[in-house]
């Protein structure tokens, strides 16, 4: 079973979350930020993901500490589940419609951390009152500790809802894309013999 689960406690945040990678879209979240809970749960559904979160954090100051200790775990929890790699595809990429707007992600599932984000989301913009300038910082972490390349590139969009919506479930598909195994893959996907 590709399942894994990672728990964090700082002065600043208190963090558990688990995953299935190959389950069926069932998601328990609670943030504490009931618009970044939307989003994961989205992520949850669109990538065939079980995905339980529960977390807390200073959020009388801002929610920057939380969002960002979120990536780190999910990021973490991910690259615990996926093992050593053996069988799976390693690339994904989803272009998903919401609305007016179109977003695609690309990933690689290389060891190689990095991120191009490719969104605009002006200082101050917000949706249900999140701050949407730290969706990116959400994806950095992620990036950075799931050793995963993620490209995130919005083509157009007007409505900062929709264009988070398309965002985490491009995201989503792209990831479970990634992740599937392949009965023709022998060891990894890789000329070097390792990710």
């Amino acid at each position: 079973m590709r399942q894994a689960k990672v728990q964090r406690r700082t002065s600043e945040t208190d963090i558990s979350v688990e995953i299935n990678l190959d389950g069926s879209g069932q998601a328990i979240i609670d943030t504490s930020i009931p618009f970044f809970d939307h989003m994961l749960t989205l992520f949850a559904r669109h990538g065939l993901f079980d995905l339980t979160i529960k977390g807390r954090g200073d959020t009388e100051i801002d929610d920057h500490h939380l969002v960002e200790d979120m990536g780190i775990c999910l990021g973490e929890a991910v690259k615990e589940a996926m093992g050593d790699k053996a069988g799976m595809t390693r690339y994904g990429t989803a272009t998903i419609p919401m609305d007016e707007t179109l977003c695609a992600v690309n990933l690689d599932v290389s060891g190689r951390p990095y991120l191009i984000y490719h969104v605009d989301f002006s200082a101050g913009a917000r949706a249900g009152g999140f701050d949407l300038q730290l969706v990116r910082e959400f994806f950095k972490s992620f990036s950075d500790h799931s050793g995963i390349t993620l490209h995130i590139n919005l083509f157009y969009g007007e409505n900062n809802h929709h264009i988070s919506e398309a965002i985490f479930k491009a995201f989503a598909r792209a990831l479970g894309m990634a992740v599937t195994t392949d009965s023709r893959i022998s060891g990894v996907l890789s000329t070097k013999g390792c990710l």
